[in-house]
């Protein structure tokens, strides 16, 4: 089930949040902490006018909440709630047997009883949550990762308290995986927004059930997703999962922030995981768990695309034909026949690789020398500073952005910021969020040709959404990036 988490402090205004997500939505938990002193003693009738199942929650401040009532208020207003029909009540894991767990089953509501932890995961999880659903109908446990390692300990709930009811919720952007994957977490249901995050890291209600389809994972879902550090900008899901639905492929793809490689891959085995993308700063690390990998991976020394193969992981580089795919004809025709580099990481050696392929002369800028002069001696290219981008101004066709400097949030900021543009050049920045990056918008300001970011995205998406499914990517679609 996916659970919109209302925020409204009147009984109305979270009744327009309902009805804006209704088609989204199997039930709502209303927060009694966020309605007005009087809306809160009119809570006994929102069951009536919302028409859906609701939970009833009467959070307090040291739980995440806002309810800074003296106990026996909170107590007494909750169980004035209780009059309305309300299908679940949350319970705090410290609050003892009293009339209001009474009064919830004399009517027949269940009882959720509830811990939060924003700092970590408890060590015993495992047996609080097994001693939580002792207590009540459904354990749950908010907790926050902060590893790849705390990410496979929330799946494993699934199954270490196989036969428990119970909600796991993964807070912060670690979590995010947990909140979409939460059937295999073995979670009744995941907790939703409309708009602004009630916890951190929710997902919209419409994101969970339009975007992901989360409510339709079972055991034959084909699992997929993209890996990164920094990775929650990522616009990938917005391709590969509409492409799932229309050749009827019973798929999803997913964002996963990792700081480990080799505990992602026990990740990746223990979700039995189909594939995964692979973004910054993981290209090269991958390499190493990988059985097979394919000509351009070896020779250009990065991998952006894994997946299964009978036995092992496969692994592929579709970053240099959607680099190429937009300036191919400038290739094609001699316009481009000298390139300037900036940076020498993973994305770039697909970048190189592409271009001295295609014959054109390329000079790699870094920050550090030393990288830029191994990635150049692998392409037997130039390479330079970028504290002297300026001495390459006026001789250079086409110049190439692909450091993450500029990306969401750091809009304002160029790699090259004192190098200024003739106006002849292509400038072609691999960023994609924002899609007009300062280094774009100083090159538009000088009259440069501008290739984006979602260009190359898409182009390189295409060709890994073949590799995962082994359909090409529907003509007709054509994903708002």
């Amino acid at each position: 089930m996916i659970c919109l988490t209302l925020s409204g402090n009147t009984l109305e205004s979270c009744l327009e949040e309902i009805e804006a997500n209704r088609s989204y939505i199997d039930l709502a938990e209303l927060r009694m902490d966020y309605l007005t002193p009087d809306e809160q003693k009119r809570a006994s009738e929102f069951p009536e006018i919302a028409k859906l199942p609701l939970i009833l929650t009467f959070r307090r401040k040291e739980d995440g909440g806002k309810c800074t009532l003296p106990e026996r208020e909170r107590r007494a207003l909750l169980l004035s709630a209780l009059d309305g029909d309300y299908a679940y009540v949350d319970i705090e894991e410290d609050v003892k047997k009293n009339d209001v767990e009474d009064k919830a089953r004399e009517k027949g509501v269940k009882i959720i009883r509830s811990f939060h932890d924003f700092s970590g995961i408890p060590d015993d999880i495992y047996s609080r949550i097994y001693r939580l659903a002792e207590r009540g109908d459904i354990a749950k446990a908010a907790v926050t990762p902060h590893t790849t390692q705390d990410l496979l300990t929330l799946f494993r709930i699934s199954e270490e308290l196989k036969d428990i009811p119970k909600i796991i919720i993964g807070m912060g952007d670690w979590g995010i995986p947990i909140r979409i994957l939460y059937k295999k977490a073995g979670s009744l249901l995941t907790f939703a927004c409309s708009g602004e995050a009630v916890a951190p890291g929710q997902i919209s209600a419409k994101d969970l059930k339009l975007l992901y389809g989360a409510d339709k994972v079972n055991e034959r879902t084909a699992i997929y997703g993209i890996i990164g550090n920094p990775v929650l900008h990522t616009s990938s899901p917005m391709i590969h999962n509409p492409g799932f639905r229309r050749i009827n492929y019973n798929a999803i793809y997913l964002p996963f922030l990792v700081d480990n490689v080799r505990i992602f891959f026990a990740l990746a085995e223990y979700l039995k995981m189909r594939g995964f993308s692979v973004t910054v700063p993981f290209k090269d690390a991958v390499l190493m768990y990988l059985g097979n990998i394919t000509r351009e991976v070896k020779q250009i020394g990065a991998c952006n695309t894994v997946v299964r193969m009978p036995g092992m992981w496969k692994g592929m580089n579709t970053d240099y034909y959607g680099f190429l795919q937009p300036i191919l004809p400038d290739l094609e025709s001699g316009r481009v026949k000298n390139a300037l580099v900036i940076g020498a990481g993973g994305a770039s050696q697909a970048v190189v690789w592409a271009l001295r392929n295609r014959g054109v002369k390329v000079t790699i800028l870094n920050r550090t020398l030393t990288k830029a002069e191994t990635l150049a001696k692998l392409n037997l290219c130039e390479y330079d500073t970028l504290d002297n981008a300026h001495l390459y101004e006026g001789k250079v066709d086409l110049v190439v952005q692909t450091t993450s400097v500029g990306l969401y949030p750091n809009f304002d900021t160029s790699p090259v910021p004192d190098f200024h543009f003739t106006g002849r050049e292509i400038a072609y920045d691999i960023i994609y969020k924002p899609r007009m990056t300062k280094f774009l918008s100083d090159a538009e300001k000088a009259g440069c040709t501008l290739h984006f970011g979602d260009e190359m995205l898409l182009a390189q998406g295409k060709l890994q959404f073949e590799a995962f499914t082994g359909y090409h990517y529907p003509h007709d679609l054509h994903p708002s990036l």
